[in-house]
């Protein structure tokens, strides 16, 4: 069982991945909307569709992480 200083730090570093995905993804999916015309356009559009979710799924699971650690007391 990890402690409650881990487990923040984990939840830290999730955030820490997300921060990216929140600027690239608009970026891409951004671009695709420019090139509708582009033989690519359902592929950029998958990925950015992709990085914006895999985003907001690192980001709620570094909030509930850092939550979990700082309002859990079962250790």
């Amino acid at each position: 069982m990890a402690t409650n200083k881990e487990l923040l730090a984990k939840g830290v570093k999730y955030l820490f991945g997300a921060l990216p995905l929140m600027f690239v993804g608009p970026i891409i999916l951004n671009s695709s909307f420019k090139n509708k015309d582009n033989p690519y356009y359902y592929l950029v559009l998958s990925i950015g569709i992709v990085v914006c979710l895999s985003a907001m799924f690192l980001a709620f699971k570094g909030i509930k992480t850092m939550t979990d650690a700082l309002f859990n007391d079962k250790q």
